[in-house]
């Protein structure tokens, strides 16, 4: 047995901190992966984990291993997929983000995959789904809306999202200029949850002070809040790529201004790191990052 497939356990048993994961992402028994690590820490000289009752932790050793050959093994299993890349790209790729998401900036886009073969599956959701999906491998490929943990991921951002206070243009209308703060409070809130994320920072940025707002209505979908907030019944936070064209169009207006309204976040596309060895995960990731280009 090679110190090269001793180290594919290693890096997968280091990002999942789990011998046990570890194995059943690569299709072999949990015993044959703790021999995996036992073999390359004799090899070391040198402890790799602390066995836990769940899990493993790694040593500092670990964690210096890993960064002189995580990135090194990832290449080279990416570039022995890209060898695959002129064959047969059949088969099905998993795919899990926000909904709103998903459907105004990828949805289209995927065509061209299911035209060269590709079978794809959507799965929606919220933060922790969405990387409970990854962690478990029953998603390919994610969009996240928060810093991924290196150690286990491999990303790239796709955009920086901006939000932006709307309301209908009749209701901005009717506020008072001089005193907005009192005038949205004064209107029901339409927001995504109830710890209200996009609103805060937009709020901060325009009164200086945090919200001290219910919202009225809550719904796990900014789609169904846009349309509620171009049909008159209150008002939101929404991010520019879903909410650009109702303003452009006139059916929304933004109430703050463009130097308050800006506060902005990074949405990224993600991955597990072993998943680099499926050609699939590569040509689909690639594919999807070109989208994004100019974003």
């Amino acid at each position: 047995m090679s110190h090269l497939d001793h180290l594919h356990t290693f890096i997968e048993a280091y990002r999942l901190s789990s011998f046990s994961r570890a194995a059943e992402r690569l299709g072999m028994t949990q015993p044959a992966a703790s021999l995996h690590i036992q073999a390359l820490e004799a090899f070391v000289g040198k402890p790799l984990f602390l066995r836990r009752a769940r899990g493993v932790t790694p040593t500092d050793a670990a964690h210096e291993l890993a960064r002189a050959v995580g990135p090194m093994l990832d290449g080279l299993q990416a570039r022995l997929a890209s060898y695959k890349l002129g064959g047969d790209l059949s088969g099905t790729l998993h795919i899990a983000g926000p909904a709103d998401f998903i459907a105004a900036r990828l949805a289209d886009g995927l065509a061209p995959l299911m035209a060269q073969g590709l079978r794809i599956r959507v799965h929606t959701g919220n933060r922790e789904r969405i990387y409970g999906l990854l962690g478990d491998a029953s998603a390919d490929l994610a969009i996240t809306a928060s810093l991924p943990d290196e150690r286990a991921h491999g990303y790239a951002r796709l955009l920086t999202e901006r939000f932006q206070l709307v309301l209908a243009p009749a209701l901005a209308a009717s506020l008072d200029k001089r005193d907005l703060a009192a005038g949205l409070a004064s209107l029901p809130l339409i927001a995504y949850d109830e710890d209200l994320p996009l609103v805060r920072p937009v709020w901060n940025a325009m009164f200086r002070l945090p919200p001290a707002l219910q919202a009225t209505m809550t719904i796990p979908d900014l789609r169904i809040i846009q349309d509620l907030v171009i049909a008159g019944h209150g008002w939101s936070v929404l991010p520019d790529y879903l909410c650009a064209p109702a303003l452009k169009a006139g059916r929304l207006a933004a109430l703050a201004p463009r130097r308050a309204a800006a506060q902005s976040n990074d949405l990224y596309l993600v991955w597990n790191k072993g998943a680099l060895r499926n050609p699939r995960t590569v040509h689909a990731r690639d594919a999807i990052l070109r989208l994004f280009d100019s974003a």
